[in-house]
């Protein structure tokens, strides 16, 4: 087992990785920007140390900052969280190169599915339903057309290495593709380097249902059952919950031993997240693989009693599995609210002090956050401040409790999302569980 872990990440994830280290007797070493020096996980750590300026790309994603602070730590693994490098395959090279545990998987495993085109190819071979379309780039308007022709219109275009809604574009009749593709293949440019796009029929009404997976280096995979996701606005995710309200045992079954056997064609070997789109009709298909820790974790390990956290540090330090298939049950229902500093009408990001905090408590109510009493939240980074995660017997149960949790959630100073989700948790529609990717589109909240 390690000895001493850096975390290279701020906010909630680096707590929640900080606690997991104590917990499990390992040192833990955090790093921060100029700005973060007041930040929680930085005064909880045994170590902390500063990488660089507030600029993201001067400190959390800067490579030989956070290589030389290992290395003056003396840390022997590093745990990237979720978001910056999580999903960096070179990150993860570099590590190995200096002799530092990378507590993820390969740099292989992130390159064949983090790409989409490749994990459409990889996922496909392993029996995995995938909607129809492109397993190649798509270069000229003419390959475009005849490709959408084939499949039927409506059409998305997605970027091979994207992300949160860029590079991506829904096209519905031939007259707007050849706009959708130059503008698709621009953004993904921008956005990541890359302008590899490719074209998969449009699934209009789908659900967003993801498959927690472990992997060991022993060859172990098992799933941790699912998380709908399908609360989002901007193909940002705004609330999760497990399971799934139309999931039968049947479906997860299936589901789930399709994301383990595509997690086992590639070797994987620590946490990771299948997705899925789910359609009304009971269908389903591969979306992408997340090959880090998902920021909606929680869910997962309170409904199931697994801490993913340490099954992660611990596949890194090839220890095997402590779980087997048969072992994972779901008990009960979680849902966790994204907590953003945001003005909760126009979702736009409001930074300041907070000035009052007060969180919730009782049975089954969990916080994840790095926030307290007159910090001051900073413009330059992702405006979640928190997370709050509820559990409970039932659907409706978990429902209530998460809005009483959210009624004695105090945040003063800044505008946060808290009123959003004490809407959500009255509206008649998601209390049902009638809802897909586009209530949000449909519903004024």
């Amino acid at each position: 087992m390690f000895h001493k872990i850096l975390i290279a990440n701020r906010g909630e994830i680096a707590l929640r990785i900080i606690r997991a280290c104590k917990e499990m007797g390992i040192k833990s070493v955090a790093v921060h920007s100029e700005a973060d020096h007041e930040a929680l996980h930085v005064s909880l750590a045994d170590e902390s140390i500063c990488i660089g300026p507030t600029a993201s790309a001067d400190s959390y994603l800067n490579m030989k900052a956070i290589i030389s602070a290992a290395e003056i730590a003396d840390a022997d693994a590093i745990h990237p969280g979720y978001g910056f490098l999580s999903e960096n395959a070179e990150f993860a090279e570099v590590c190995d190169q200096c002799g530092i545990t990378f507590i993820g998987p390969t740099a292989e495993n992130m390159r064949r599915m983090g790409d989409k085109i490749s994990a459409r190819k990889t996922v496909t071979e392993a029996g995995v339903p995938i909607l129809p379309g492109t397993n190649k780039s798509i270069e000229t308007v003419e390959e475009a057309l005849s490709i959408a022709e084939g499949i039927g219109y409506p059409v998305i275009i997605k970027a091979s290495a994207g992300g949160g809604g860029r590079g991506m574009k829904i096209v519905h009749s031939p007259a707007s593709l050849g706009n959708a593709l130059a503008t698709a293949r621009t953004e993904a440019q921008a956005g990541f380097g890359k302008a590899d796009v490719y074209i998969e029929k449009f699934c209009e009404h789908p659900r967003h249902v993801e498959i927690q997976v472990l992997g060991d280096q022993h060859g172990n995979v098992i799933h941790l059952g699912e998380r709908d996701c399908s609360i989002q606005r901007r193909h940002q995710k705004l609330i999760e919950e497990s399971p799934c309200p139309v999931l039968t045992p049947e479906l997860r079954e299936e589901m789930g031993g399709c994301a383990v056997a595509a997690a086992k064609a590639v070797g994987y070997s620590s946490a990771g997240t299948v997705e899925y789109l789910l359609d009304t009709d009971g269908s389903f298909y591969f979306m992408e693989m997340n090959t880090r820790v998902q920021v909606e974790h929680p869910v997962t390990e309170m409904v199931t009693g697994v801490d993913i956290i340490k099954e992660q540090i611990n596949s890194a330090a090839g220890i095997p599995l402590r779980y087997k298939q048969e072992d994972i049950t779901i008990t009960g229902h979680a849902i966790e609210c994204r907590i953003n500093a945001e003005d909760p009408e126009k979702f736009t990001p409001f930074p300041g002090k907070i000035v009052g905090y007060h969180t919730p408590g009782g049975m089954g109510v969990r916080i994840e956050s790095a926030m307290y009493d007159q910090y001051t939240v900073l413009p330059h980074y992702d405006s979640m401040i928190g997370k709050l995660i509820v559990h409970a017997d039932t659907r409706e149960e978990a429902i209530k409790r998460m809005a009483c949790a959210l009624d004695e959630y105090i945040i003063e100073g800044i505008k946060t999302t808290i009123p959003f989700h004490q809407k959500m948790m009255a509206n008649t529609d998601f209390i049902a569980g009638d809802f897909d990717t586009n209530f949000l589109e449909r519903v004024k909240i």
